[in-house]
């Protein structure tokens, strides 16, 4: 699952830093962490696992949605990620976002920061399990008889 594409890491840092709402995708199993900073009186940050959109647009409306009591979203940074869920960790990625909500002073932003971690982590072991099985992969070449 981890590719030979060149990640530049610290323009994805320097994202993570300045994005307001990213959304950082994994195709693989077909799922996306959508974090939006942004927090009033009444709702603080939101970081949750869903689906994931078939494009930019959608995943904005989908914000739109969780979130009425927020102003229009102008600009969403989306991260595709193809390697291991475990390499946002090691790359720093993933301390990074954290970092962002522990500075804010946001502990349940935080929590749900690690709980999202442990559910992706889950969906990656899941999709193991099914490449092993066999269970929505095809096989390109097969042994002649």
């Amino acid at each position: 699952m981890d590719d030979d594409f060149v990640l530049d890491i610290d323009e994805i840092m320097k994202s993570i830093d300045a994005a307001e709402i990213m959304s950082v995708f994994f195709p693989t199993f077909r799922k996306a962490v959508v974090i939006d900073t942004r927090s009033n009186a009444t709702d603080g940050p939101m970081i949750r696992l869903m689906p994931m959109a078939a494009s930019p647009q959608e995943r904005l409306r989908s914000i739109r949605r969780l979130r009425p009591g927020f102003p229009r979203v102008h600009g969403l940074t989306l991260i595709p990620w193809t390697r291991y869920v475990d390499s946002l960790v090691s790359l720093g990625l993933w301390d990074r976002i954290v970092r962002r909500f522990k500075d804010a002073g946001q502990t349940e932003a935080v929590e749900a920061c690690e709980k999202t971690l442990s559910e992706l982590r889950q969906l990656e072991k899941e999709e193991f399990a099914a490449v092993v099985r066999g269970e929505n992969y095809h096989t390109i070449w097969s042994v002649r008889d």
